[in-house]
C-alpha cells in the first residue's frame, strides 16, 4: 500500500501543478474567462476524485520521500527548454493527462477505493462533475482525463502557431488589378518599399497556374536580406506545396481546425472577420491573425455591410485578447490616418497599391502614416503574438 500511496501522491501533485500552469496561461496570457473557469473547475474535481481513493491526505503525505526519489535527478535536455508559451502549455497538458492516467490505473487496484455516493456526491447542475453516482473511483479520473485532453487542445490552439507574427503592411496582389505593372513587379516594388507581407489572391485561374505563381512569389519573398512573409489566399494545399508562410481564409472557406489537420504548425493561418463573433471563433480555433474589416467601401471586393472603424475599436478592446490583426478594406493613403489613430498596428491593402503607377511610393506613404501616428502618442495598441 505504501508504494501505491507514493505513486498516487506524486501524480496528484503533478496533476495539480499542471492544472495551475494551464489555468495561469488561460487567465493571464489569454484573458479567457471561460477556459480559466473550466481549469479551475477541474482542480476542484481532482480534489473530489482524490477523496474517492480511500487514502487520506495524511497517509499520502507520509508516503512522500522526495529526498530518496531515484528519478528526481533523471532529466532530459528538453525538460529545461521551452521555446514559447505554447510549448509551456503543451508540456503542462501532456504532464496532466499522463498523471491522470497513472492515477486511474493505480485506482483500479486499490482495495480501499470507494464508489461515488448515490446521493450528495454530485451536483445535478454540473453535468461535467468528476464522478457520477455509484461509479468506481477510477472512472472519475478517466472522466477528468478526457476533460484534460479538451482543455489542452483549447489552450494550445488559442496560443496559435509558434511562428505567429504581427505584420505592419500586407499587400494583396491580384493580376487583374495590376494596371501599370505585372503582378510580380508590384510585389517586388512593395517589398523594396518596406511591406513585410505579400498575399497572393487569385480566384479565377487554374490550380497549375496558381501553384506556379505561388512558387514564384515565395522565392521572391524569401530571397534577400529581410525575409518577407508570403501568404496564399484560400488554398492551404497550394500554400504548402509552394512553401508559403501562411494561408488566409474567408468565412466560407475551410476551418482553421481543418487547415491545422493538413499543415500542423507549418502554416500561419489568418481569417477574415467582420464582427466580434467571427473573431472569437477564430480565437478559439487558433487563428494566428485576423483580417478586420472592411474598414471602408472597396472596389476590390464588394461587401453589403461595412464593419468600419467601430469594429476595429471593439476588436482592440475586446477581452479575452484577440489574435494579431490586419485592418482591411478600402484602405488608401487618404484614409490610413483614421485607421492608425483608431489603434491599428497592421493593415492590408490591395487596389491602392496594385492600381498605382508607383506602387512603391504608395507603400512608403502608408507605412509613413502608420509610423507618424504611432510616434505621435495614443492610438497604437500592439497585440503581442
Amino acid at each position: 500500500m505504501h508504494s501505491a500511496a507514493r505513486i498516487l501522491d506524486a501524480n496528484l501533485n503533478r496533476a495539480r501543478e499542471a492544472l495551475r500552469v494551464l489555468e495561469d496561461i488561460a487567465r493571464f496570457a489569454l484573458d479567457d474567462r471561460e477556459l480559466s473557469g473550466e481549469l479551475k473547475s477541474m482542480r476542484h474535481a481532482l480534489r473530489d476524485a482524490a477523496a474517492l481513493l480511500g487514502i487520506d491526505d495524511l497517509e499520502l503525505i507520509a508516503a512522500r520521500d522526495a529526498v530518496h526519489d531515484v528519478g528526481k535527478d533523471i532529466k532530459t535536455q528538453a525538460e529545461g527548454e521551452r521555446e514559447s508559451l505554447r510549448s509551456v502549455a503543451s508540456a503542462a497538458g501532456k504532464r496532466l493527462t499522463e498523471a491522470l492516467r497513472s492515477i486511474e490505473e493505480i485506482a483500479k487496484a486499490l482495495p480501499g477505493a470507494i464508489r461515488a455516493p448515490a446521493r450528495g456526491g454530485m451536483n445535478d447542475a454540473e453535468p461535467r462533475a468528476a464522478a457520477q453516482p455509484d461509479e468506481p473511483a477510477w472512472r472519475a479520473f478517466e472522466r477528468l482525463r478526457y476533460r484534460a485532453y479538451d482543455a489542452e487542445m483549447r489552450t494550445v490552439l488559442a496560443l496559435g502557431s509558434p511562428r505567429r507574427a504581427t505584420w505592419k503592411l500586407c499587400v494583396i496582389v491580384t493580376k487583374d488589378l495590376c494596371r501599370h505593372h505585372s503582378w510580380l513587379d508590384v510585389a517586388n516594388e512593395a517589398i523594396e518599399a518596406g511591406a513585410d507581407c505579400i498575399q497572393l489572391r487569385e480566384k479565377d485561374i487554374s490550380d497549375a497556374e496558381l501553384l506556379a505563381r505561388a512558387r514564384v512569389l515565395v522565392e521572391l519573398c524569401h530571397t534577400g536580406g529581410s525575409r518577407v512573409a508570403a501568404v496564399i489566399n484560400d488554398r492551404p494545399d497550394i500554400a504548402l506545396l509552394a512553401g508559403a508562410d501562411g494561408v488566409h481564409l474567408g468565412q466560407e472557406d475551410m476551418s482553421v481546425a481543418d487547415v491545422r489537420r493538413l499543415s500542423g504548425a507549418r502554416l500561419l493561418v489568418g481569417v477574415s472577420t467582420a464582427n466580434i463573433l467571427h473573431a472569437t471563433r477564430a480565437l478559439r480555433e487558433g487563428a494566428d491573425y485576423c483580417g478586420v474589416g472592411p474598414m471602408f467601401p472597396s472596389t476590390t471586393k464588394h461587401k453589403d455591410t461595412i464593419a468600419g472603424l467601430e469594429y476595429l475599436k471593439k476588436y482592440l478592446e475586446y477581452e479575452p485578447r484577440l489574435p494579431p490583426h490586419l485592418a482591411i478594406g478600402g484602405i488608401a493613403p487618404g484614409n490610413i490616418d483614421l485607421v492608425a489613430k483608431t489603434g491599428a498596428t497592421g493593415v492590408a491593402v490591395s487596389s491602392a497599391v496594385c492600381e498605382s503607377m508607383h506602387p512603391g511610393d504608395v507603400v512608403r506613404r502608408l507605412l509613413g502614416a502608420m509610423t507618424r501616428t504611432r510616434d505621435a502618442g495614443p492610438g497604437a495598441s500592439p497585440i503581442e503574438g
